[in-house]
């Protein structure tokens, strides 16, 4: 009596096991969902820089003020460009993690350690993080195209603005931790 129910209880065990890692696929609803998003970004970047270049053609003079325009929307599409592919890294690292590994990825792989080679969630979060940030910096590089410079404070706010963009894009590339360890 006792074996039969220690049977019983280890065959329900085993379903709900089976049912519980099949559950994992709805995973693949995310995973979509930010490859459709990865495209419109793409597009939304592309139409964004045709937009500002098509506005080249109607310009008589090139003055400050026009460039800056010009720039802050080749920069908007930029960003645009930098937040698909987080998307597309999100929807490659959840697939990678919780469906599948990709083994068209695999076959053509040079060695490892791409932008899309991602084995488990820290390195996940990490890729993210560094794009985020790359588009962050982008962000506040197209805001500082527009701040209009007339005082010593006002120079003083871009020149910090600088140096901490400087020190984003040193921290993220990974060369403060070689510097920290020497």
């Amino acid at each position: 009596m006792a074996s039969a129910l220690k049977g019983r209880l280890k065959r329900m065990e085993q379903r709900f096991e089976r049912v519980l890692w099949r559950l994992r696929l709805i995973a693949i609803l995310p995973v979509i969902m930010s490859l459709v998003s990865t495209v419109v970004s793409f597009v939304l970047g592309t139409v964004e820089i045709a937009k500002a270049l098509a506005g080249l053609g109607h310009v008589d003079q090139l003055d400050k003020t026009f460039v800056a325009e010009l720039l802050g929307a080749i920069v908007s599409g930029i960003d645009l460009y930098l937040i698909g592919i987080a998307l597309l890294i999100f929807g490659y690292g959840v697939y990678e993690l919780l469906i599948s590994p990709i083994e068209a990825a695999r076959e053509h792989d040079q060695g490892g350690g791409g932008l899309l080679d991602i084995r488990n969630l820290d390195q996940l979060k990490e890729k993210l993080v560094k794009v985020l940030v790359v588009a962050l910096i982008v962000s506040a590089f197209k805001a500082m195209l527009t701040l209009p410079i007339k005082d010593g404070p006002s120079l003083a706010f871009f020149s910090l603005s600088v140096l901490l963009l400087a020190l984003s894009g040193y921290l993220v590339t990974g060369n403060a931790d070689k510097v920290l360890h020497r």
